[in-house]
């Protein structure tokens, strides 16, 4: 076993496939496959399997996988503290449609200290989310759970080999243009969003009622509206005099002043959380990303949950 071989493993499931990934590592696709071959071979265990659909880790390589990347970063940190190299870092956060992830997203950029990095931020769907985390192509994943759809992703973690953590719980609030009627409302209803434009996140071919990143999924909407990008959302709640169900949590630095936050008085509420994988500690980068999470909440005036 080699640390050559543990980089290989890191990167092609950094990259999403064996073509990509022997792109990124100027190698030859064969060269790349028989040298996950033998080193398979060497540890007598299966560390991809071979799909119609590509390859993806099986749950021993998982495991693997935890350690290879333990083992390639030290060996990163060696190089950068001895031998003056500049290591290009990754590190891949997977999450839901949140400003606050964003925000912390870019306060872990402006602190880090290395020339070379390789960062990706995926907002993207719930299921894609547990995929990431699953197969560790992301260290961390963010969404959030209510007492709808609380069984069945605790059901789907478990499976997974994921775990949860709680990070704060929310009021449930809408996002609405400040020209819309109800902007200055102390509160609304579902009675007054009724004649309004409803724009939720679309969820692909895992469409469920338990992966909206909306809660009071399974209510009866006159006019609905799915988008798959939050910049495509907003301008559609200005245009449209829509809304958007959320955590109350909004950033005008990211996305402007035209979008306010009012309160929606309903009987639930959103907790917020982070997953990661049971056989992966957290990166040092990943714990920086965790405490700049952490501090966003708390600048927004909201508790954590112990």
């Amino acid at each position: 076993m080699t640390l050559q071989q543990l980089k290989y493993i890191v990167e092609i499931v950094n990259s999403g496939s064996m073509s990509e990934a022997a792109k990124r590592l100027f190698v030859s696709q064969p060269s790349l496959s028989n040298a996950v071959s033998e080193l398979e071979n060497e540890v007598g265990i299966k560390i991809f399997l071979r799909t119609n659909k590509g390859i993806m880790l099986s749950t021993e390589g998982t495991e693997f996988l935890g350690y290879a990347r333990q083992v390639t970063e030290q060996a990163g940190l060696l190089e950068q503290r001895y031998l003056h190299k500049n290591v290009r870092r990754h590190f891949s956060v997977s999450t839901q449609h949140y400003s606050f992830s964003v925000n912390a997203f870019v306060n872990l950029i402006k602190q880090y200290s290395y020339e070379e990095y390789e960062f990706t931020l995926r907002e993207t769907r719930t299921y894609e989310i547990l995929e990431d985390i699953k197969s560790l192509r992301s260290e961390i994943g963010i969404l959030y759970e209510s007492s709808f759809n609380k069984k069945v992703l605790e059901k789907l973690f478990q499976e997974s080999g994921l775990v949860f953590h709680p990070l704060f719980q929310a009021e449930p609030h809408i996002f609405i243009s400040t020209k819309n009627p109800l902007a200055s409302r102390e509160f609304v209803t579902s009675e007054d969003l009724s004649p309004y434009p409803c724009l939720a996140f679309e969820q692909g071919e895992h469409n469920s009622f338990y992966f909206f990143e909306e809660i009071l999924s399974t209510v009866f909407r006159k006019k609905s509206i799915f988008v798959s990008d939050r910049a495509t959302l907003f301008n559609l709640l200005i245009g449209l005099n829509g809304y958007t169900i959320s955590t109350g949590i909004i950033s005008t630095e990211l996305n402007g002043t035209d979008i306010v936050s009012v309160p929606l008085k309903v009987d639930e509420t959103i907790c917020v959380g982070w997953l990661s994988h049971k056989n992966a500690s957290l990166s040092k980068l990943g714990e920086i990303y965790i405490d700049e999470l952490k501090n966003v909440i708390v600048q927004n005036g909201l508790s954590l949950l112990s």
